[in-house]
């Protein structure tokens, strides 16, 4: 994707800093939250399908090569995750609270420490998956062919996973304004590059190269490469209403983004230590089509955390907007809001799951042990994902509000009762289904703790601070 085709969707129109903080502390909050949250839900959606795709075509070289694919993707999601979602918030809250205040200044400043901290962070990953990757995808249940496929596409997409990094740092100083649209546009654009180029790696189809599992990682970070030309291209130009300046490195402005961030990132990790220690589960007392099956169904659960985030990235710059020009009862309102149509969402999709398990299940494999143990997961876990709905937005607003210690027991909560709960379950019983019902119980407090800790003062009480 190169900057000057996708530049060509981007509206080039002045920013209009002034109405859209107007809107966000004194408008209605049910329109404007829709209005901005629709961007964000239709290029989560498009994220989101592009990473569905690629397992769809990779699933065309066989149950190993999808059971390769199922062990990293948790480590590939956290680093979505992180970047994205964590530190991406830290990043997007404190420029939006910076403009709340008033204080255009240090949200032009934020932009250079926001840059050096996702470089950091990224290149922190990329040494460290790239030198232990293949003691933690045999930890997590790879072993085999499957283990070599997770390895040959896991090494690809981190040799370059600080791009993904500085090209959602990025996306988040734009979001931070308010702005969705021209991240959602940018994303799209260059998702209708990604889908097709996959497979033409995947496969060699023409000129290009037959890379395999490989090509799936390469075509990812070429992506990447275009994300980061495009933001930054829209930064540079003086559009965004937070301008990239030269100035002096400040402690204080890389601790307004560490102290959301670092927080929100250890809550992205127990959501992906819960997964992947189950994926470890399943296939040390199970086999690889079992794991296969579980991190087939697990999937559709990642899915959910995209489209959340859809409705989360908005109320991360409201809530933190509202709370910088102290508004918090209406930062409050905002929260539940959003939370409630994050419940409707994804609880709608995790019934619909619950009754028709394979038919996602049959869009990656056919196999009857794939089959059998994904479904039994999406009928215990899926009628309770509108729990996980609930609690992770409201985890989004949190972090808009600069306030995430019960975000972050409640993930902890999440993270012991599912794997501790499921080894137990294991060791009782051997059954899949007593695993996977650990796993629900799970969702259901994590969903519960969240909400009532913010009605209980989290956001107000000076020892949550």
């Amino acid at each position: 994707m190169s900057a000057t085709t996708t530049a060509a969707i981007i509206p080039a129109e002045p920013s209009r800093p002034t109405s859209r903080t107007t809107a966000f502390l004194h408008g209605p909050i049910v329109p404007t939250l829709l209005r901005l949250s629709w961007p964000n839900i239709l290029v989560m959606l498009a994220q989101a399908s592009t990473g569905l795709i690629e397992t769809w075509w990779i699933s065309h070289l066989g149950t190993d090569a999808l059971a390769g694919m199922a062990v990293v993707f948790p480590v590939v999601m956290l680093m979505q995750m992180m970047s994205q979602g964590a530190m991406g918030g830290g990043i997007s809250s404190a420029i939006a609270r910076a403009l709340g205040a008033g204080r255009r200044d240090d949200a032009d400043a934020l932009v250079l420490h926001a840059i050096l901290i996702n470089i950091v962070f990224g290149a922190f990953f990329s040494i460290t998956v790239l030198t232990f990757g293949p003691s933690l995808y045999r930890a997590l249940g790879g072993q085999g062919a499957s283990l070599d496929a997770a390895l040959r596409y896991s090494n690809v997409v981190f040799a370059g996973v600080v791009l993904l990094w500085v090209m959602n740092g990025l996306a988040s100083i734009i979001r931070g304004t308010g702005n969705m649209l021209v991240p959602a546009l940018v994303i799209c654009g260059g998702v209708f590059v990604l889908v097709p180029l996959s497979p033409l790696l995947i496969f060699g189809i023409g000129p290009f190269p037959a890379l395999g599992v490989a090509g799936g990682g390469a075509a990812l970070v070429l992506y990447y490469i275009g994300g980061i030309a495009v933001f930054g291209w829209y930064i540079l130009s003086g559009r965004n209403p937070a301008h990239l300046r030269w100035v002096g490195l400040q402690w204080a402005l890389f601790r307004e983004i560490l102290r959301v961030g670092v927080v929100a990132a250890i809550t992205s990790l127990q959501t992906n230590l819960t997964v992947a220690i189950t994926t470890s589960l399943v296939g040390i007392w199970f086999g690889s089509a079992e794991v296969a099956g579980y991190g087939t169904g697990a999937r559709l659960e990642y899915m959910l955390a995209p489209l959340v985030f859809g409705i989360g990235g908005t109320l991360v710059a409201m809530v933190g907007m509202n709370i910088g020009a102290g508004q918090p009862a209406r930062a409050l309102r905002i929260a539940f809001i959003g939370a409630a149509a994050s419940f409707v969402l994804t609880e709608t999709i995790g019934v619909a799951a619950a009754i028709w398990p394979e038919a996602w299940l049959r869009l990656f494999d056919s196999n009857p042990d794939m089959l059998a143990s994904g479904s039994a997961y999406l009928r215990a876990v899926g009628p309770f994902y509108g729990f996980y709905g609930l609690g992770f937005a409201l985890y989004f607003a949190s972090q808009g509000a600069g306030r995430l210690l019960w975000p972050l027991l409640a993930g902890l909560l999440r993270l012991v009762v599912a794997t501790a709960g499921g080894w137990l379950a294991l060791r009782l019983t051997g059954s899949e289904g007593w695993l996977f019902t650990a796993l629900a119980v799970g969702l259901v407090l994590y969903g519960i703790l969240i909400p009532l800790s913010i009605l209980r003062g989290a956001w107000t009480s000076r020892s949550t601070a």
